[in-house]
């Protein structure tokens, strides 16, 4: 009995190895190859002056051939943009799927000639292609033949301002008082920094607090931590909150325990916040600072009264040009990134790209600048 169950056990093991190997798969594969580049169409005309009044009309429309990757399948296409025929730093200026035709608005190319560095108000040549690719991974990608037209934009200042209040900080909790903005990171359009003199000189609870507006004036939009306001107990760092930048109450205060110099840094794109102690003591008081340079003639700068290592102009014309900081000792402070940077001795000319009415801020215990224009 036992050799006839080992004879019965091999022969099922024989048949059901002959019953797999039978059997085809059938299964159907799915396979593209690549297409050939697809052809966009030069444009009917060759000169394109934006409007900044009606942003939202229609300012080109960009048509290429269908690419072909053997396989009914959705094709993503991606408009890119550059300064050179050579796309050496493109931009994606839109991006379609399953179409071979698009509309950019004047707000959208006039994005686009800002991304990849056309300066403003001014004639300049602005090239086009087209990318095809399958999948979110976006393989197979093949670029177009490219084109390129003139184009005037006006001006794209692309960046958030944010300003303290609070009763630990200048303007107390009035939202409309010359308010000191943060400084924006030059690298890290979502990165701020403001170091310089808190006050919290009682030592009482709800004292030595503040909030960052998004605009003077108004209340909302407004951040702070996550505690309700109230809860809201002093940390050095953590998460932050916004209203209605994630929530629709108020969030809670930020805050500091006693008087002295603190770093306070905010990255609006993690959502947290650290303020540290600073030790300003070797720093050099100076008693007056100025801007000057192509974009400016000499103007002095007003000092806080309430931290004097802050200066600042509320409201000066600057031109097309350049402009340094100058101490009442001579020193001269210097940077190579427009709107916002960190100046440092003889660190170069910070560029002014566009004339307009600006406020000026400068920290010279950090060197952080920010260049704010008020119409634009």
């Amino acid at each position: 009995m036992k050799n006839l169950k080992n004879i019965s056990i091999l022969m099922l093991a024989a048949f059901v190895f002959s019953l797999f190997n039978s059997c085809e798969d059938t299964t159907d594969t799915f396979e593209v190859s690549s297409t050939s580049p697809v052809t966009l169409s030069d444009l009917v005309i060759n000169s394109i002056e934006l409007d900044p009044v009606n942003i939202n009309n229609p300012a080109v429309s960009l048509n290429w051939t269908e690419a072909d990757y053997g396989q009914p399948t959705a094709i993503n296409y991606g408009i890119e943009f550059s300064t050179d025929e050579a796309f050496t730093n493109p931009v994606i200026g839109a991006t379609v799927t399953g179409n071979n035709t698009v509309t950019l608005s004047v707000s959208e190319l006039n994005a686009a000639a800002g991304n990849v560095g056309l300066p403003p108000f001014a004639w300049n040549t602005l090239y086009a292609r087209v990318t095809s690719s399958l999948g979110t991974q976006k393989g197979l990608s093949v670029v177009s033949n490219s084109i390129s037209f003139s184009i005037f934009p006006f001006f794209n200042y692309k960046f958030n301002d944010f300003y303290l209040v609070g009763n630990g900080v200048a303007p107390g909790w009035n939202n409309n008082d010359n308010n000191p903005p943060l400084f924006r990171d030059a690298s890290n359009p979502n990165l701020y920094y403001y170091t310089g003199f808190f006050t919290n000189s009682s030592g009482a609870d709800g004292e030595g607090r503040f909030k960052i507006l998004e605009s003077r004036g108004l209340w909302q939009p407004q951040w702070g931590v996550t505690d309700d306001e109230g809860s809201d107990v002093l940390k050095p760092a953590g998460e932050i909150a916004g209203n209605p930048g994630t929530q629709s109450s108020d969030p809670g205060r930020f805050g500091v325990a006693a008087d002295g110099f603190y770093a306070f840094t905010i990255d609006f794109s993690k959502k947290t916040y650290t303020n540290d102690a600073y030790d300003a003591s070797g720093a050099i008081d100076y008693t007056g600072v100025s801007i000057e340079g192509s974009a400016i003639t000499s103007t002095a700068m007003t000092q806080s009264s309430f931290d004097g290592h802050i200066w600042y102009l509320t409201s000066v014309r600057l031109v097309p040009g350049d402009l340094q900081f100058i101490t009442n000792l001579g020193s001269v402070w210097g940077s190579t990134t427009e709107f916002s940077g960190t100046a440092t001795e003889n660190g170069g000319n910070i560029p002014v790209v566009v004339e307009d009415d600006y406020e000026v801020w400068f920290n010279d215990l950090t060197g952080h600048y920010i260049l704010i224009p008020l119409n634009l």
